[in-house]
């Protein structure tokens, strides 16, 4: 799975879940403050991603997630581990 495909994958599940507008889901966009996730939000984010992946995603690898930058580039690590 290429970076790419990985950003729409996770935007999927944010528009999906999390009834995010696709159009405000970008590279930069801050987790908690412009998406508005709280921290129960970002759990069931690594869920899904543990879903996608087929890994499980330690909770502590998503401390300082911050965008959706650093969400994706945690997913993708993950894949490339298989």
């Amino acid at each position: 799975m290429t970076r790419d495909e990985v950003f729409n994958e996770i935007k999927k599940i944010l528009v999906d879940t999390f009834e995010i507008e696709e159009s405000s889901i970008v590279g930069s966009s801050n987790v908690y403050q412009d998406l508005d996730l709280d921290s129960i939000d970002a759990i069931d984010l690594i869920i899904k991603l543990q879903e996608i992946t087929g890994k499980k995603v330690e909770p502590e690898e998503f401390k300082n997630v911050r965008t959706i930058d650093d969400v994706v580039d945690i997913a993708h690590k993950i894949i490339q581990q298989k």
